[in-house]
C-alpha cells in the first residue's frame, strides 16, 4: 500500500531533553518505528521524512489494558520540572517554600466540584456541582446528564481555578484512560449559572501517554484562555485534556485501527460524553472544537473532517495532514477512511457542513508548504482554512500557546457559541 511521509515524532515535547545521550538512546529503543528527535532547537532532518517502518512486534490485546498505576517510562519532562522547581524554591528561601506549600499544590488530591449547586431542584450534575439553575429557553443548552465522574485536583492556578483529573472507562470504545479538565472562572459565576459553555478538547504532541502535558500549568494554556476572556479575544472555554494514545510505543492517529484500541471512538464519543455528563455545555456542534500540537494536531484535524456534525473547528499546531501510523499496514481502505484530505474532499463535494481549520506553525520549524498544499487542495466551499505564522516559533507548546494568543483563540471564538449571561 502507499506509505505516507512520517510525522516528525516523538516530537513537540514542551521541555528540552536534559538526560545524557546514553539515556536518550535507551529510551528510543522502545520506539523502534520512530527516530529520536534532534537536539532541542535544531531543525528536523531528512530522517523524519522516511516512510514508517513496520513495527517489529504487534502488541497483544492485553498490552492496552494496563492498570492505572503501572509504572510509566522515565520522564525527562518530570525530571526537568522537579529540578527546576527545587532550584527556584531554594533561591526564594523561606518565602518560596511557603508559597510551594500553600499555593501551587494547595488542595492537590482533593475532590473537585464544578459549578454551583442547582437552584430549585433544577438541573443535574457531578459531585453536586456542574448543575445549573432553572434553564433558560435556549434549546441548545445541555445540562449535565450524569453519571457524575470523580475529579481530583492536580494543579491550582494563580486565579484560583483548578485542573483536575478523572479516570474514564469509555462506554463506547472500551478504552480506559485519564482525562484532565479545567473550567474558567466564568463557569462558577452566578451570571452564567443558566448557560452552556463551549468545550475545547486539547491534545498533546509526542506520545500523548500516559499524561497530557496541557494539564501542566507551566505551558500557560489555561492562563491564555483566561487572559483572552478578559481582553475579549477568547471565549471562556472548558478545556478537556484526554490521553492521546493507549501506550507510548506507537501512534494510533486518533482512529479505530483494526485490532487495536478504538482511539477514534474514544476521542469522538467517550471524551465528549464525559464533558456532557459533568458540565453545562451546548448540544450543537458550535460548542465543540479541538486544539492540538503535532500528532495531536493531526488527530484534531482528522476528527473535525470525519465528524463535522459534532465539531465546528480545530486549531492545528505544527501538525501533519495524512495518517502514518505503522499499525495501518494491511488496512489501506480503513486508513483512507481516516485521511483528513479525503474526508475534506467529501465535505467539499457534499457542500457542507462548514468547518474551520486554523493551522499554526513556527518559522523555526518550517512546514508551511505542507499546510499551504492542504489549503490549496481542500480549502474551498465549506472547508475554511487559515494559516498563522508564529514569528521565531519552534516545535513546542510554549510557542504554540503564543500563537494561539496572537490569533488562534480569537479566530475560533468568532465562530463558536459563547455562554450567555443572565440578564437578570
Amino acid at each position: 500500500m502507499h506509505q505516507y511521509p512520517q510525522r516528525p515524532r516523538p516530537d513537540d515535547q514542551p521541555y528540552p531533553p536534559y538526560q545524557p545521550a546514553s539515556h536518550v538512546a535507551q529510551e528510543t529503543q522502545e520506539l523502534p518505528a520512530y527516530q529520536a528527535r534532534p537536539p532541542y532547537g535544531q531543525p528536523y532532518g531528512d530522517q523524519y521524512h522516511q516512510p514508517p517502518h513496520q513495527p517489529p512486534h504487534q502488541p497483544q490485546h492485553h498490552d492496552f489494558h494496563q492498570e492505572p498505576h503501572d509504572p510509566p517510562r522515565k520522564s525527562r519532562k518530570k525530571l526537568w520540572i522537579s529540578t527546576g522547581l527545587v532550584v527556584v524554591l531554594l533561591a526564594a528561601g523561606g518565602a518560596g517554600w511557603a508559597y510551594f506549600k500553600t499555593d501551587w499544590f494547595d488542595g492537590n488530591g482533593e475532590t473537585v466540584s464544578y459549578g454551583k449547586p442547582p437552584a430549585s431542584g433544577q438541573g443535574g450534575g457531578g459531585n453536586g456541582g456542574g448543575g445549573a439553575a432553572k434553564p433558560t429557553g435556549d434549546p441548545d443548552l445541555s445540562l449535565p446528564t450524569g453519571p457524575a465522574a470523580e475529579f481530583k485536583q492536580t494543579t491550582k492556578l494563580d486565579d484560583g481555578t483548578r485542573i483536575s483529573k478523572t479516570r474514564l472507562k469509555g462506554a463506547k470504545s472500551g478504552f480506559e484512560g485519564d482525562v484532565w479538565v479545567w473550567t474558567p472562572k466564568e463557569y462558577d459565576d452566578p451570571k452564567y449559572a443558566k448557560s452552556g459553555f463551549p468545550v475545547l478538547i486539547a491534545l498533546p504532541g509526542g506520545n500523548g501517554h500516559p499524561t497530557n502535558y496541557w494539564a501542566d500549568r507551566s505551558l500557560g494554556l489555561q492562563k491564555a484562555v483566561a487572559e483572552g476572556v478578559g481582553k475579549g479575544t477568547s471565549l471562556p472555554f472548558i478545556l478537556v485534556m484526554p490521553v492521546l494514545n493507549p501506550d507510548a510505543k506507537y501512534y494510533y492517529d486518533g482512529s479505530d485501527i483494526p485490532n487495536q484500541p478504538k482511539m477514534g471512538t474514544w476521542m469522538s464519543e467517550d471524551v465528549p460524553d464525559l464533558a456532557r455528563a459533568n458540565f453545562r455545555t451546548w448540544k450543537s456542534r458550535d460548542g465543540w472544537a479541538f486544539m492540538g500540537n503535532s500528532s495531536g494536531a493531526f488527530v484534531g484535524l482528522k476528527q473535525l473532517m470525519q465528524h463535522p456534525d459534532k465539531f465546528r473547528a480545530v486549531i492545528a499546531n505544527g501538525g501533519e495532514t495524512a495518517p502514518d501510523s505503522p499499525l495501518w499496514k494491511g488496512y489501506k481502505a480503513e486508513m483512507d477512511a481516516n485521511d483528513p484530505g479525503k474526508l475534506a474532499q467529501k465535505l467539499v463535494t457534499a457542500k457542507g457542513p462548514e468547518v474551520y481549520v486554523n493551522f499554526q506553525y513556527g518559522t523555526k520549524e518550517g512546514g508551511r508548504d505542507r499546510l499551504e498544499k492542504f489549503q490549496k487542495d481542500y480549502g474551498k466551499g465549506p472547508v475554511k482554512i487559515d494559516i498563522h505564522e508564529i514569528k521565531g516559533g519552534d516545535h513546542n507548546g510554549w510557542d504554540y500557546v503564543r500563537g494561539m494568543k496572537e490569533q488562534g483563540l480569537q479566530a475560533i471564538s468568532k465562530i463558536m457559541k459563547a455562554p450567555k449571561a443572565d440578564a437578570g
